[in-house]
């Protein structure tokens, strides 16, 4: 019979899987997540407990199934545009103040599926007309960054995306893609997705004029948050910009950065 609770021996166990690969903290709160989102992998392997489970998940060789169990686990959610704010300082602040002659870099750096890069690269598209730009999106998770490189979306989940730009940069799902959104192959082609786990050393992508790092900090302990903060600044360059979730913040934490509102900070 298949155990339907998780232990609080064994919650704990992924608990600390999860912080040292990939410095998320779980709270108590998580269980049900971590239960519901696992037990299809015990179901795979015909286990009736979550410890058994852990037990050849972490077996020498078994990095794959570590992987599946990082996808499984961290938070995928995302929304096109999300926080408008930040994309009119981009349209209002940012854009008109840039050297054409420049190529302007973008890092999403926890692009989920890709509806934040896809939405900043709509946004640069019809803006600054021309090809002297490009997005890099990054996340922990594989299944989610293949999701993004293909640009399908569900239909019902594109509120946020304006009008015009449905029109532009939207197509309509036909046959067998019946009820999905494609992103024009313009835009596809023009961001790209690669693995990176922001705990980790960063490996050598460049620098950037702008980094969106939200909704991401809110998951890691305050240590882990310093490390990140640190790191990315790295990745700005000299009049660059940040961005944070508006629910996030940076006080406490050393930056050198400036602030100009709750969630937006520039390099000097």
């Amino acid at each position: 019979m298949f155990q339907e609770r998780i232990s609080d021996a064994e919650f704990n166990r992924f608990k600390d899987f999860i912080y040292d690969r990939a410095g998320i903290r779980l709270s108590d709160e998580k269980k049900t997540l971590v239960t519901s989102r696992l037990s299809k992998r015990l179901r795979h392997y015909s286990m009736t407990s979550f410890g058994t489970y852990f037990d050849l998940m972490t077996e020498l060789g078994r990095e794959k199934e570590q992987q599946i169990v990082i996808d499984l686990l961290t938070t995928n959610e995302t929304f096109f545009f999300r926080e408008p704010k930040h994309f009119e300082f981009l349209a209002n602040d940012i854009i008109p103040t840039l050297n054409r002659n420049k190529r302007f870099r973008v890092w999403s750096a926890a692009s989920s599926t890709g509806k934040e890069a896809y939405s900043v690269a709509m946004l640069l598209d019809d803006k600054l007309n021309n090809n002297l730009w490009e997005i890099l999106g990054s996340d922990i998770n594989h299944t989610v960054l293949q999701e993004a490189a293909l640009g399908l979306y569900q239909q019902d989940r594109i509120d946020g995306i304006p009008a015009d730009y449905l029109k532009k940069y939207c197509f309509k799902g036909k046959d067998e893609f019946e009820g999905k959104l494609l992103i024009d192959k313009g835009l596809i082609d023009r961001v790209k997705f690669i693995y990176v786990n922001l705990t980790l050393p960063l490996d050598e992508f460049g620098t950037f004029q702008l980094i969106l790092l939200r909704n991401v900090l809110i998951y890691f302990d305050n240590e882990t948050k310093s490390q990140i903060i640190k790191k990315v600044v790295l990745k700005l360059e000299s009049g660059g910009f940040l961005f944070i979730g508006h629910a996030e913040s940076l006080k406490g934490f050393t930056h050198g950065l400036i602030r100009i509102s709750s969630s937006i900070y520039k390099k000097p």
